[in-house]
């Protein structure tokens, strides 16, 4: 799939708030069939009913929740052209005394497992489909140092990694595409704990609209493996990596 079309079936994580709740508003605009997912399911529910759309529990660090949500959605609508796998939260710990263990092991779960066991579940679907898309949110802290939560960093890391090995590993005769969304401190409700600093700061917040429009050139384009970075005053395009030495893939 190249371009979002009317009628196409899309399938979205951490649809309730913050970005996720956006991409599901603008994707309903546009005549898409929707597929919410969350763990808030008053949120997520009351979003479904005003959008149309089916909503579905789904803890994205368990897998058997993802391989559950992508069966539901394929039981509602027969096809899947759009995985957005979205959800994400911040540790609120770091390496030394205030390491937890547990906050550590969920950051981990939802931030990564969530991503890899996403792709895992709706790739059969995508390829039965004859190809389609999977847009996985990294984020700025894929690409930079994160002082204040370096396991988000990891974790955000680690799926702009998976995005660009993904990118030359799936064969391009199923016709499916992945690539990240890389934005930049957004408003949502994950930067609550560090609002005021960035505040104090003079830090610039994304509006989630520019994430959003984002998006939309991701989905639109014709690229696979790539990193889109999200930044106020600039235009989203794909982050460019340097080349390992020696000739190794880069």
């Amino acid at each position: 799939m190249t371009n979002l079309q009317p009628g196409q079936v899309a399938f979205l994580t951490g649809a309730a708030n913050g970005i996720g709740e956006a991409v599901a508003r603008r994707l309903a605009a546009a005549g898409l069939k929707l597929s919410l997912s969350d763990v808030d399911d008053d949120r997520g529910q009351a979003l479904a009913e005003e959008l149309g759309a089916h909503y579905i529990h789904c803890d994205t660090s368990i897998l058997s929740d993802n391989e559950a949500a992508i069966t539901s959605t394929m039981d509602r609508y027969g096809s899947l052209d759009l995985a957005f796998l979205n959800a994400g939260i911040t540790s609120g710990c770091g390496i030394e005394g205030d390491f937890d263990l547990e906050r550590y092991r969920k950051a981990m779960g939802v931030n990564l497992d969530g991503v890899v066991f996403g792709i895992h579940a709706a790739l059969p679907a995508l390829k039965a489909n004859g190809g389609g898309q999977i847009i996985a949110t990294a984020s700025m802290a894929g690409v930079v140092a994160v002082p204040f939560d370096p396991f988000y960093a990891a974790n955000k890391h680690a799926v702009v990694g998976l995005v660009r090995s993904l990118g030359v590993t799936l064969d391009p005769a199923d016709g499916v595409r992945v690539n990240a969304l890389c934005p930049s401190f957004a408003a949502t409700n994950i930067i609550e704990a560090i609002k005021p600093f960035l505040e104090q700061t003079g830090f610039p917040i994304l509006p989630v609209e520019k994430v959003v429009d984002a998006f939309e050139v991701i989905a639109n384009s014709n690229t696979t493996g790539e990193c889109f970075y999200v930044i106020v005053g600039r235009e989203s395009e794909p982050f460019r990596f340097r080349n390992a030495p020696g000739g190794l893939l880069g």
